[in-house]
C-alpha cells in the first residue's frame, strides 16, 4: 500500500486500484474517490491478491499455485492459463453441495436457466467417478496482450459477486432452505409449513 492509502500493483508503480471501482456487495459506496488509473496492464496473481485484499476477502494459494477464495459452500479460483498472446485469466467456482446422478436433469435445467438469464458465470455440471454431481461456474478473459485495469477489476469483482449470487439462486431454485428441515432431503421437496 502506498503512502496515500492506495494499493499499488508492484509490476507498475503507477497502477492502483481505487476502492470506489469495486462493487460494494450491498454496502454504501465510498465517497470522494477518484476513478482508478487507466492504462493497459498484464494481470498476474499479485494483482488479483491485491484486489482480493481490497475487497476484504480471504484467500489461499493451493498446491498447484492457484489462488482461491473459500466460502462456506464453495471455493472460487483465480487462474492464469496459457502462454504469451493466448494467456487466459479464468475465475472458476466449485460449489461443494453434492447431488445424486438422479438429480442431474434438474441441475441441468437450473444451469440452463441461469445461463440464459445471466452473462456470468456460465454454469455446468460435473459428474464424479463416485456418481455424485456438482455444479461449477466459470468466466474467462483473454489477457495475452494486456487489458485495461478498470475492465479487469470490474470484471473480476462482477464475476465474484455473480458466483455468490448463483449459490443463493440455486438454494432458492431447489428449495434447499426448506430441505434443511425435511427428513427425506429430496431436491426441492421441503416442508410446506
Amino acid at each position: 500500500m502506498g503512502e496515500d492509502g492506495e494499493y499499488r500493483y508492484e509490476g507498475n508503480p503507477t497502477v492502483s486500484i481505487d476502492p470506489s471501482s469495486i462493487p460494494n456487495f450491498g454496502q454504501e459506496p465510498p465517497k470522494g474517490s477518484a476513478g482508478p488509473s487507466g492504462g493497459v496492464v498484464q494481470p498476474d496473481q499479485d494483482l488479483v491478491k491485491q484486489l482480493l485484499e481490497q475487497m476484504e476477502l480471504k484467500y489461499v494459494v493451493d498446491d498447484e499455485g492457484d489462488l482461491a477464495a473459500p466460502w462456506e459452500d464453495f471455493r472460487t479460483y483465480f487462474m492464469f492459463r496459457g502462454e504469451s498472446e493466448q494467456q487466459v485469466f479464468a475465475v472458476r467456482t466449485f460449489y461443494d453441495r453434492a447431488y445424486s446422478i438422479d438429480d442431474k436433469g434438474k441441475l441441468l435445467e437450473i444451469a440452463d436457466g441461469w445461463n440464459r438469464q445471466t452473462l456470468w458465470p456460465k454454469v455446468y455440471t460435473h459428474t464424479h467417478d463416485d456418481g455424485s454431481v456438482r455444479l461449477i461456474g466459470e468466466a474467462q478473459m483473454l489477457i495475452g496482450l494486456g487489458v485495461g485495469l478498470e475492465h479487469f477489476v470490474s470484471s473480476t469483482v462482477s464475476w465474484v459477486r455473480a458466483s455468490i449470487e448463483f449459490d443463493r439462486w440455486v438454494i432458492e431454485q431447489l428449495g434447499l432452505e426448506k430441505d434443511a428441515e425435511s427428513p427425506d432431503g429430496e431436491i426441492g421437496e421441503g416442508d410446506d409449513e
